[in-house]
Parts: structure tokens; C-alpha cells; sequence
């Protein structure tokens, strides 16, 4: 074996190892299923339910990944508008500042009383991926090396062309590494939104079932749940590393990336 391969395995053996103390602790404290379930029942709770939460799970990946492209677009014209106006700049990141340190728990309930649940829950996820997306895009756009930019004045260039083929590419790392972040944040805004709707008596979502199943004292299926999210979560890291990775592939200042 390998040292690399070694190195690669060393996250999925400390999983097991710690997997197999947990199934050890539980039957040699003869722990009952609502005190704390062992990872071999919520398995057997995955395969048994997973037809609910098969359909929970798809409800709140396609919320999150919908706020993440809405996120995604929305903070890429407002950064673009924010570097053509400094005024609008000035005027609307700060509101976008009070967006994000407003706690996204107290903004659900809210937003449940005037939307849909669906529509409530995807505007909870947009504000939480949003800041940082715009955060990127916006140091990504004013990073461009000023001996560059005066190049491109020299030589009669457009402000068109300079955004094309100066400063877009300058932003593009800035904005996967956003978009890296933003990931987790939608699947956290989606699941933090849920709960809200979740606690009101709507919602489909996992989130929903983890609130559903806290009620019937169903702990392993709220267990199996949070496994299915921390799967969802480790895919989206994992996913839009690979996508960082493959936009960045010909740029060897991008291969060495830690966050890539």
C-alpha cells in the first residue's frame, strides 16, 4: 500500500474506529434506542425508511442547490454593478451586511407568514449563501493588478474588454472558493428553515423529519436523518471542489490552491 493511498484512508479508518466504540458503548451500557441508538439500528432505520427519507432528502438537496445557483447569479450581477457604480456600492453592501448577520432562525418564522413554505425555505437558504458569494466576487473583481489594469488603459481598451479579459478571470478563483463555501451554507439555511417550517406543522424536508420523529420519540430515524446530512454536506464540499478544481486545472497558480 501506498503512502498516498494510506494518507486517503486515514479519515475513513478513524470513521470506523470510531463507529465501532460507539456500537461498543451502546451494548455494553445496554443503552435503549431512544437514549442513544446504535449505528447498527440506524442503519437498519436507513434501509427501513428509505423510502420517506429518500424523499425528504431529495426536497432539501434541491432547495439548497436552487439557492446556491439563485446565489450564485444574484451575487454575480450585484458584484459586477457594485464595480461599475462605487456609489451603489456604498449604498446597498451595507445592507447586504445586516442580511447576513441577521441570524437566518429568526428571519424563518417570518418569512413563513408571508410566503409559501417552499418559497420561505429557499429565500432562508439565498441569504445565508449569498454574503459570502458577494463577499468573493467583490474581492475578486478589485484584485486585479493594477500594472495590468494601466496595460489595459494604455492600450485603449474598453471597459467591456477589461471586465472580459482582465478582471472576470482575476475573480474567478475568488468566486469558487465562495462558491465552496456557499455550498454548505445553503444545505445549512435550507435545514436551519426547515426546522422553522418543521415546528409550524409544514415542510417536507429532512429537517422536517428529524422535528416529525423528535415528536414520536423515533431517535433513530432522527439519527438516520443527520446521517443522510452529513452525507449531503460532504458531497457538496466535494462536488464543487471537483468543479473549482476542473475550471481551474490550466492555471498552475489554481492547482496550489489548499482550498481547491
Amino acid at each position: 500500500m501506498t503512502t498516498s493511498l494510506r494518507y486517503r484512508m486515514l479519515p475513513m479508518l478513524s470513521v470506523l474506529v470510531l463507529l465501532a466504540l460507539w456500537q461498543g458503548l451502546v451494548m455494553a451500557l445496554a443503552l435503549r434506542p431512544f437514549v442513544l441508538p446504535a449505528p447498527s439500528l440506524i442503519l437498519q432505520t436507513l434501509l427501513h425508511d428509505r423510502a420517506l427519507l429518500g424523499a425528504a432528502a431529495l426536497v432539501t438537496l434541491r432547495t439548497a442547490l436552487e439557492a446556491l445557483a439563485i446565489a450564485a447569479v444574484g451575487a454575480l450581477a450585484l458584484a459586477l454593478l457594485f464595480v461599475q457604480s462605487p456609489g451603489i456600492s456604498r449604498a446597498l453592501f451595507p445592507l447586504a451586511v445586516i442580511l447576513q448577520v441577521t441570524p437566518v432562525i429568526a428571519i424563518a418564522p417570518l418569512l413563513l407568514i408571508y410566503l409559501s413554505t417552499h418559497a420561505a425555505v429557499l429565500l432562508a437558504a439565498f441569504l445565508v449563501a449569498f454574503f459570502p458569494l458577494l463577499a468573493a466576487c467583490v474581492q475578486g473583481l478589485g484584485a486585479v493588478d493594477p500594472g495590468l489594469a494601466d496595460l489595459f488603459a494604455l492600450s485603449g481598451a474598453s471597459r467591456w474588454q477589461e471586465l472580459r479579459w482582465l478582471r472576470l478571470p482575476t475573480m474567478l478563483p475568488w468566486f469558487l472558493g465562495g462558491f465552496r463555501v456557499a455550498g454548505g451554507l445553503a444545505l445549512i439555511g435550507a435545514i436551519v428553515a426547515e426546522l422553522a417550517a418543521g415546528a409550524s406543522g409544514a415542510g417536507s424536508g429532512l429537517a422536517t423529519v428529524i422535528v416529525e420523529s423528535g415528536f414520536q420519540l423515533n431517535i433513530p430515524r432522527m439519527y438516520a436523518a443527520l446521517v443522510i446530512i452529513s452525507a449531503m454536506g460532504i458531497g457538496l464540499f466535494a462536488a464543487t471542489t471537483w468543479l473549482a478544481r476542473w475550471l481551474l486545472r490550466h492555471r498552475p497558480e489554481g492547482r496550489q490552491q489548499s482550498w481547491t
